[in-house]
C-alpha cells in the first residue's frame, strides 16, 4: 500500500501488511543502490518473509497489468472489425429513450465506407456525384473528421483516375467545383465557417490545383496488341454500343476516333433516343429547335435542354433506404431488417436525396 512521503515529488514508500501490522518495505531500486555503494550490507537486512510477500505483490501487479493490456487490445480489435463490417447507418432526426441525438451528414459519410466503394465501378460515378454535391453546398456541414475523410477519399479517386486513365473529365468537373466553392468560402463568406486552421485549407487548395495540373497533363497511353478493337466490330455492333451511352459529350468524343464512328455519332435517331431518355415531351415543346427543312435537330436540342433541365441520373449501383428500419445501406452489404419482406420497403437513394436526408 503506497503512502506519500514528505516530498510531494517522491513516488512514496511501499508498505506490506503482516499479521502484526504494516511494515515499510525497501524499494528494489533503493536496495540495488545501497548494495552497489555499500558492499558490506548483506541481504539479511531484508526479512525473508517480507521479501517473499513483496515479490508476490510485484508478480500480481504484473499479471493484472498484462490482463488489462490483453483486454484493451481485444476491445480495440473487436471495435475496429465491427466498424469495418458494419456498412449501414440508422437515420434518425430526433432523440428518444432508445437513442440520443441525431445522425449527421458527416457521420453517415464516414460510416458508409466510401473508400472501398470507389473501387467498385458500379458505385464510382455515384460517389463522385455525391462528393460534387457536398462541395457545392454542404462542405461546411461536415465535421473536422468528416472533412479529413472527404479529402482522403478524393485523393484516392484522383490516384485511381491517373493510374487507370478512366473518367478524367468527371474528376476535372469535381475539382473545379470544389476549388470554386473553397475560394468563395475563404474570400466572401469568411474563414470562420471552415473547421480547422486556415493553413490546412490553404494546403488543401494548393493540393487541388496540383491535382488539376496532373489531370490536365494526363496522356492516355495507346494500348498496342493483337486484340479486337472497336473499329474491328461490325457496323451494327458499333451503332448498338453508341446507343448505350448516356452522355452526349462521350458520343462526340468517340466520334472523333474514326470516320465511321463520326458518321454513326451524327445519326439523328441516336440523339432522339438520348433526348427521350433524359427529358420529357413537355420539355421538348418548350425548347423545340427545327432545321431549315422543318425537321427537329435532336442533337442541338439535347445540348439546349441540358442548359435548362437536369439530366436523368444513371448509376450502376446506389445506396438503398429501408423505410421500415430507417436504415441507409449498400445493396450488396444489406442490413439487419426486421420486416417480413425487406425488399418491398427498400428504395434507391440518389446523391441529392442522400444529402436531403440529413438536412434539419
Amino acid at each position: 500500500m503506497p503512502f506519500l512521503g514528505q516530498d510531494w515529488r517522491s513516488p512514496g514508500e511501499c508498505w506490506v501488511k503482516f499479521q502484526d501490522g504494516w511494515k515499510r518495505s525497501q524499494p528494489c531500486a533503493t536496495l540495488l543502490v545501497s548494495l552497489t555503494s555499500h558492499n558490506s550490507i548483506s541481504f539479511s537486512v531484508v526479512n525473508t518473509e517480507e521479501k517473499k510477500l513483496f515479490n508476490n505483490k510485484i508478480v500480481e501487479d504484473c499479471e493484472v497489468a498484462a490482463k488489462k493490456r490483453k483486454k484493451d487490445h481485444f476491445n480495440i480489435s473487436t471495435q475496429s472489425e465491427y466498424f469495418y463490417r458494419e456498412k449501414w447507418i440508422h437515420v434518425h432526426k430526433g432523440s428518444t429513450r432508445e437513442r440520443h441525438g441525431y445522425c449527421t451528414l458527416g457521420e453517415a459519410f464516414n460510416r458508409l465506407d466510401f473508400s472501398s466503394a470507389i473501387e467498385d465501378m458500379r458505385r464510382f460515378n455515384y460517389v463522385v456525384k455525391l462528393l460534387q454535391l457536398i462541395a457545392n453546398s454542404q462542405l461546411t456541414s461536415l465535421s473536422g473528421a468528416a472533412q479529413k475523410n472527404y479529402f482522403n477519399i478524393l485523393e484516392k479517386i484522383v490516384r485511381k483516375v491517373i493510374e487507370d486513365q478512366q473518367n478524367p473529365r468527371l474528376i476535372k468537373n469535381l475539382l473545379q467545383d470544389l476549388g470554386s466553392a473553397l475560394c468563395i468560402l475563404v474570400r466572401e463568406v469568411g474563414r470562420c465557417v471552415l473547421v480547422g486552421n486556415i493553413n490546412i485549407w490553404v494546403y488543401r487548395m494548393e493540393t487541388i490545383l496540383n491535382w488539376q495540373h496532373q489531370l490536365n497533363n494526363l496522356k492516355i497511353t495507346r494500348r498496342i496488341g493483337n486484340s479486337v478493337t472497336l473499329s474491328d466490330l461490325p457496323l451494327h455492333m458499333q451503332r448498338s454500343i453508341l446507343h448505350r451511352f448516356s452522355d452526349g459529350l462521350d458520343i462526340i468524343n468517340l466520334g472523333q476516333v474514326t470516320s465511321t464512328l463520326h458518321m454513326l455519332s451524327e445519326d439523328k435517331h441516336l440523339w432522339k433516343s438520348l433526348c427521350k431518355y433524359h427529358y420529357s415531351e413537355k420539355q421538348f415543346c418548350r425548347h423545340l429547335i427545327l432545321t431549315e427543312n422543318g425537321c427537329v435537330d435532336w442533337k442541338l436540342m439535347y445540348f439546349t435542354l441540358q442548359k435548362y433541365c437536369p439530366k436523368k441520373e444513371q448509376y450502376g449501383d446506389s445506396l438503398q433506404f429501408c423505410r421500415h428500419c430507417s436504415i441507409l445501406f449498400w445493396k450488396d452489404t444489406g442490413h439487419p431488417c426486421t420486416a417480413n419482406n425487406p425488399e418491398s420497403f427498400c428504395t434507391p437513394v440518389s446523391p441529392q436525396h442522400f444529402i436531403d436526408l440529413f438536412k434539419f
